[in-house]
C-alpha cells in the first residue's frame, strides 16, 4: 500500500535527519599536520576515541590538486601507499624515487575522515603544501674529512636528491681552529670541499649546511647545519723535518743523561760494583778432592807430575865485609886476578859471613 503523497515529504525529511544523525555522531580527525622532512611526506592526526564503544575505527585520506577539484583516494596506484583503510593516525606517502609519489614541486591538498563499519565523519582537509617551499632542509648527510698537509678535504652527500631541471644545492662550510675564530666558504655545489691555508698539526671544527634554490621561481631554502665535527691537520715537508730533528737530539740528550749517571754510580760506588761483580774464591779440584777424601794419595801425585824444570835449585853465597876491609878485600882481590901468589887474609879483620841460601827456581 502506497503511503499518501502529502507524506512522502516528512519521510524524505525524517531520513535525512537519521542519516545526519549518524554522521555527526562519528567525530572527524583532529590537529592534522603535514610532515615535511628532506625527501620525507606524511599526514598526522590526532587518534578519535568514541564514547560507549570500543570498535576500532578507520581513516581514509583523499589528495587533489590545486589545477583540479577533484579528490583523489592515496592508494599504491598513485602514491605507492595505501591509505584508504588506515587504523594508525599516519598516512606517509613518501617517494622512493622522484618518479614516485606527489610531485615535489606542485601545490597538494590532503584531507582525511573517520570510518566505523558504515559510519562516516566530516571531512577534514590539511592547508595547502608544495614541498619544495614548505619542506624543512636538513644537512647534508655521510660527511668524511681527510686531513692533508695544512689543509682538509671534507666530502657529503646532498639532504635529498633533486632533478637538476627544477632545484639544486649550494653549500657552506663554517670552520674554524679549535678556540679560535669561525670562518665561512663561499657557496660551492660540489659534493667536496678542501679547506686550505690550514695551520699543520692543528686541530680544527667545522659545520657543514645545505641550502635548496628553486630554478623557476628563483627560490632559495636554507637548511639545518651538521653537527660539529673536529680532525688535526697533518704535518708539513718542513714540519716533518723539524720533528726528526727534534727526536734526534732528544734521543741524544736521553743517551747521554743515561751515559753519565751510570759513569757517575760506577765511579762513585766501584768498591761496591767491584763486590758485586768481583768472581767469589775457588778451591782448585785437586785440592777439593783431597778435603772430600784425605786418603787419596793426590800431594803425591801432585808431587810425581811436576817437570824436573820445576825442581831445579840453584845456590846463592851472600857475602858481607865490614866498611873498614872492603878497600883491603878489593885489593886483595885485584892482586889475586894478576898473580899466583896469595896471601892470607886476617881472621880479625876479614870478620867473613857466608850464608848459603838455597832458592828454587
Amino acid at each position: 500500500m502506497r503511503p499518501p503523497l502529502w507524506l512522502l515529504p516528512l519521510l524524505l525529511f525524517g531520513s535525512c535527519g537519521a542519516a545526519a544523525s549518524l554522521a555527526d555522531s562519528l567525530p572527524p580527525p583532529q590537529n592534522l599536520k603535514v610532515h615535511l622532512y628532506n625527501a620525507q611526506q606524511a599526514l598526522r592526526w590526532d587518534p578519535v576515541t568514541l564514547r560507549n564503544d570500543t570498535r576500532p575505527v578507520f581513516y581514509q585520506v583523499q589528495y587533489r590538486y590545486s589545477t583540479s577539484n577533484n579528490w583523489y583516494d592515496v592508494n599504491k596506484r598513485d602514491s605507492s601507499v595505501d591509505c584508504t583503510n588506515l587504523s594508525s593516525t599516519e598516512c606517509d606517502f613518501t617517494a622512493n624515487s622522484l618518479s614516485k609519489g606527489f610531485p615535489r614541486q606542485f601545490n597538494i591538498s590532503l584531507r582525511v575522515r573517520t570510518k566505523l563499519e558504515g559510519l562516516v565523519s566530516p571531512w577534514v582537509t590539511a592547508p595547502w603544501f608544495e614541498h619544495y617551499r614548505n619542506a624543512t632542509i636538513g644537512p647534508p648527510e655521510n660527511i668524511w674529512v681527510t686531513p692533508e698537509e695544512g689543509s682538509l678535504i671534507i666530502r657529503f652527500s646532498s639532504p635529498f636528491d633533486v632533478p637538476a631541471s627544477v632545484a639544486f644545492f649550494s653549500y657552506y662550510v663554517y670552520y674554524w681552529e679549535k678556540a679560535g675564530i669561525q670562518q665561512v666558504t663561499r657557496p660551492f655545489r660540489n659534493n667536496f670541499i678542501t679547506l686550505n691555508d690550514l695551520k699543520p698539526l692543528r686541530v680544527y671544527c667545522f659545520q657543514v649546511k645545505a641550502e635548496l634554490f628553486l630554478v623557476k621561481e628563483n627560490i632559495s631554502r636554507s637548511g639545518h647545519l651538521s653537527n660539529i665535527s673536529c680532525s688535526e691537520t697533518t704535518a708539513d715537508a718542513s714540519t716533518r723535518l723539524q720533528q726528526v730533528i727534534l727526536i734526534a737530539v732528544g734521543t741524544f740528550l736521553l743517551l747521554s743523561v743515561v751515559v753519565g749517571a751510570c759513569l757517575f754510580l760506577v765511579l762513585k760506588f766501584r768498591g761496591l760494583v767491584k763486590y758485586w761483580f768481583h768472581a767469589p774464591p775457588s778451591i782448585p779440584v785437586q785440592i777439593e778432592e783431597y778435603l772430600k777424601d784425605p786418603a787419596q794419595p793426590i800431594l803425591d801425585a801432585l808431587d810425581k807430575d811436576s817437570s824436573p824444570r820445576d825442581d831445579a835449585w840453584d845456590s846463592v853465597s851472600i857475602v858481607s865485609f865490614p866498611e873498614n876491609d872492603r878497600e883491603a878485600v878489593l885489593q886483595s882481590t885485584l892482586t889475586q886476578s894478576t898473580g899466583p901468589s896469595h896471601q892470607p887474609v886476617d881472621g880479625a879483620h876479614s870478620a867473613d859471613v857466608a850464608a848459603d841460601v838455597s832458592v828454587r827456581v
